[in-house]
Formats: C-alpha cells, structure tokens, sequence
C-alpha cells in the first residue's frame, strides 16, 4: 500500500515558547498564522531557602530539545513534512540570568530566576526619586530576595545624579533585573568568580543559553542576544542599543562575558542537532515584546495586556523613548531586522492578577479552582459595593507604597463569598486601568481598545468587565498563543529566510472577539472613583512602629 500522501503546506516557522513554569515549542503556517501543532513540557523551580527562585539551565535546554521532538512527532502523525519548517524563533522569561563555561558548556550556577510576578513595577528597593526605598521584606514573595543588599550597596555609589540607571536604561535600580544578579553571582559563587578570572565564563538570559547551546555550544555557539532582551539587564544603553561601558564600571561587570546584541529578526545561527538539524534560528525577543508583535500592535499608541499571575501592559511608542512620570519602565519594544528602525514601548504591570484567584483558592478555599471564580462571579452579576485591593505586599504602579496592605472593605450583612469572588475579578480591572491611565498620561494619546493575552482572557466575565471598566472595547484574538506566535513571525520574517511579511496587506487578518462597554460612562467613572477610595484606605498599615507579626 502507498504511503500516505503528506500534507502540502505552506513554509512553516517554529517557535521555542521558555517560560516560567514551562517549555513549549509550537510550529505556525507562515501564509495564515494557523497553529498545527505544540508540545509543552512542565519546568522545576527550585526554591534553596525562602526568596530564592532558581532554575536548573541543562533542564530548561533538555525541554526544549524534547519538545522540539515531540511537535515534530506529532506532525509527522499529521502528514505534514518537518522539511517545510524553514525558521526558528526564540521567546523567553526575561531577567533570568545564567551564567556558563564557554569550554564545558556546564552552567556554573542555576538560573537565578525572575520572579513569576511582573517585577518591573515590583522594584524592591527602587521607586521614583524622592520617594523612600521600601524596607526589605516588603517585597512580593515571587521575588528573588538574594539581592536586596547587593542593590542597597549599589545605591550608595550612584554617580551624581539618581537618574543614571534611568536615563541609560530605562529601567529603575532594582533586584529583578539581571544585572543585579550577576553582581550576586560574582561576589558569592567562587566557580563563577574562577572561571571570570580564567576568562571561560559566558552570561546571557535564557535566549542566549538557549541559542549559543542550539547553535553548537561548545563547538561553536553563538553567544548573542537580541535587543528586547538587552534592554532589560540594566547594562544596555537603550538609546545607542549597545553595553554601556559606565553602567558595566558602576555594577563591575566585565564586559567580554556579555552577549553580541543582535536584531529581533535575522539569522543568528543554525541548529546542530535534534530533528531540526541545520534549520536556522532567525527570532529571539523577550516574552513581552513578542506578545506586542503577536497581536501585531506595530502602530504607535498601540497596546496589549497579558493576564497571567500577574499582568504585562505594554504601549508601542514608536521611534521614540518615551520616559515616564508614573513610574512605569521604558523598554525596547522589538527592532525587526539589522537595518529596520527600533521601536520602544512603555511598559506597566500588576503584580496580583492570576495570583489573588489563586489567594482566594488556597488561602480562602472559598473556590476549588481557578475557573470556579467565573461561575461564583456570574451567579450574583455584582460585588453588591465590595471592594478588594490586593496590595498582599504593598501598592506598586503608579502609587509606589509599600506600607498598604490587601484589605477588602464595603462589607454589609449580605455579602456573601460570590461578591468577594465579583470583587477579586474587578480588582485586576481596576489595576489594569490605572497602569492605562498612567500610559495615557505618560503618552499623551488615549487608547481607543486594548489587546489582551494570557490565561486569564479565558474568563469571559473579567473580559466584560475590563471594557466596563476601562470604557473602551477589549479585543481577543481567538488564537491565544500570541507570544510564540510573535516569535514566529520574526525567525520567518528574517532576511535570508524571507518566508513571512510583515507588511500591513500581507498580516493574515486575525480572528477576534470583541468585548464592548456594557454600562454608562458615569457608572464606569463610579466604580473607579470608589476603587481610588478603597485603595486610600489600604494605605499606611505598615508602620516600622509595627512589624507585622510573623516577620522577624
């Protein structure tokens, strides 16, 4: 009997999809933007004492390789020739430092992890000037709390003026970003401090573990990285998009451990091994900035949200840095071939999305799981004046308090688990909004709808409340892999792969579902004007009069 007859498609592209809690690698149809296949594979943290998050990198190369085998399999059971997938993209956790030896291709240490909150609105010992710096153990327990002291030594020697790091970088001086962990890294793992002296380490984020592995590691990786991921390592210059050799003096760090800084979008080398052997890796950018080209927000003034354990908001501002007064972060949005312009963004986040359903989960037990919280939000229609503000570790963007505290007030005799449940569920909306004001306010150009990803768009009553809330349309597209699908788009975009366009004609058009204002503008205003009240309210309960009990 005759083979069967394999599946004639378009070029496909693939992406490798590293984050937090797990590896995916997934294949697109160039032409359509269709997803075909994905395997997904679960990633351990390790946590060595209390506020240390670390990953095992031989693991997270491990998933990848395995997953890139298992799609593989999976198509082959599909009939689609492995032949077709033309380019690879990479997206990853950002911050998550790694460093290595360039002649055993060991790691050195694990990954010293990002937490799995947002933290750039999480900065634990940094705030905007003039405000104090939080006392430590003030800060979200996802953080990696190694560091705090590394930066308050840091403080003490910033040059003149407190902008430094800002002005360069974007970025407010803070433990999550990966500088700070290479500074721990080297004043505390003498195999680090070894192989720095004996010129054998290498350091990268998860992208250039990656790729310099992928691309023959020891026997001649490339170590690079792409501008989207250097931008957040508190080492790149966002303005020349080239290592600052005076933010590398001031944080001393050598500068021949760094990665080339590349393009989002160009070859940077081919696969060694695996089923994919010889195909080149032609994308990398960090998971935010892939989700914004995922849900193709090329435009100036564009803007996507990610609801995850907490949420990622980021504005394409265009050619310009826009630097914020409402403590947000300027960061590089994308910079999609060698000779195309950059494109920066500002970005925002919430710390307690996902995690106040999982509060409420595990700490409540109110709910049995995460989807429950629609079905109890659904049968009342209304938190009935409940209002809960999740500040578990502090306020973050745009009030920088950490002395609030979470508090949910408005209580009467009739409030029952179901408003809490309502409540929570508005809560993310509120913080979304404010982060959105802050934008507004930072841009001067009001959003006319947001784009939404993540986990928690699924929950179709959060969705509705987010355009009641923010009074403009929240649009989701039904495909919600937008992070490996930005990925994709750049490795097949890249010159010398050629196979997807970027071009506004040639953009599949993408599926969405709209979600419009369902209520007055003035009961929207309302709602928001209570939320503020409630926020107030939380604030202050910290005092170093008095310590939380609990904490020594």
């Amino acid at each position: 009997m005759a083979a069967a007859k394999k599946a004639v498609l378009g070029p496909l592209v693939g992406a490798v999809d590293q984050g937090t809690s797990s590896t995916r690698f997934l294949v697109f149809n160039s032409k359509t933007a269709e997803l075909l296949s994905h395997h997904q594979v679960e990633i351990k943290q390790e946590f060595p004492r209390e506020g240390w998050v670390e990953q095992d990198p031989k693991e997270i190369l491990q998933s990848v390789y395995e997953c890139i085998e298992k799609t593989c399999e999976k198509l082959g059971q599909l009939n689609i020739d492995i032949s077709n997938i033309k380019a690879i993209g990479v997206s990853n956790q950002r911050e998550t430092t790694v460093v290595w030896d360039k002649l055993t291709g060991e790691p050195l240490y694990n990954a010293v992890a990002a937490p799995v909150s947002p933290g750039p609105s999480v900065p634990v010992a940094v705030v905007p000037s003039g405000a104090s710096v939080p006392a430590a153990g003030t800060s979200s327990v996802w953080l990696d709390l190694r560091t705090q002291s590394t930066v308050e030594n840091l403080y003490k020697r910033i040059p003149g003026n407190n902008n430094f790091v800002k002005s360069k970088t974007g970025l407010p001086l803070s433990t999550y970003f990966s500088a700070v962990k290479l500074r721990w890294l080297l004043d505390n793992v003498r195999k680090v401090q070894k192989a720095v002296e004996e010129n054998r380490a290498l350091f990268g984020t998860i992208d250039s573990w990656l790729i310099w592995s992928l691309t023959g590691g020891v026997n001649g990786g490339v170590h690079c990285t792409d501008v989207t991921n250097a931008s957040r390592t508190m080492l790149f210059n966002i303005h020349s998009l080239e290592w600052d050799k005076e933010l590398c003096d001031f944080f001393g760090i050598p500068m021949e451990i760094l990665p080339n800084v590349r393009s989002s979008s160009e070859i940077y080398g081919l696969m060694k091994a695996g089923a994919l052997e010889g195909v080149p890796i032609s994308g990398c950018l960090g998971d935010q900035s892939a989700a914004l080209v995922g849900q193709m927000c090329f435009q100036d003034g564009q803007a996507k949200n990610t609801y995850g354990t907490g949420c990622f908001l980021l504005c394409n501002t265009g050619h310009k840095c826009v630097f914020s007064e409402h403590g947000l972060l300027t960061t590089v949005a994308y910079k999609l071939g060698r000779d195309k312009p950059v494109y920066y963004a500002l970005e925002g986040s919430v710390a307690i999305a996902g995690a106040v359903i999982r509060w409420l989960r595990d700490n409540l037990g109110i709910i049995k799981s995460s989807e429950e919280i629609e079905k109890l939000a659904k049968e009342v229609g209304t938190s009935y004046g409940c209002y809960f503000v999740p500040a578990f570790s502090g306020l973050y963007a745009p009030y920088w308090e950490p002395s609030a505290r979470g508090i949910i007030c408005g209580l009467t005799q009739f409030t029952n688990k179901c408003h809490i449940a309502f409540a929570a569920l508005e809560a993310v909306c509120f913080q979304t909004r404010e982060i959105l004001d802050a934008m507004n306010r930072d841009c001067g150009i009001p959003l006319s709808h947001l784009q939404v990803d993540g986990g928690m768009t699924s929950n179709k009553i959060l969705m509705q409340l987010q355009a009641d809330i923010l009074y403009i349309p929240v649009v989701k597209p039904s495909m919600p892999e937008t992070t490996a699908l930005g990925a994709a788009m750049a490795a097949g975009a890249a010159e010398g792969v050629g196979v997807w366009s970027l071009e506004p004609e040639d953009l599949s058009a993408v599926t969405m579902e709209r979600f419009e204002p369902q209520i007055n503008a003035e009961e929207s205003e309302i709602r928001y004007s209570t939320w503020k009240k409630a926020v107030m309210k939380s604030m202050g309960w910290v005092t170093t009069q008095s310590p939380e009990s609990g904490i020594p």
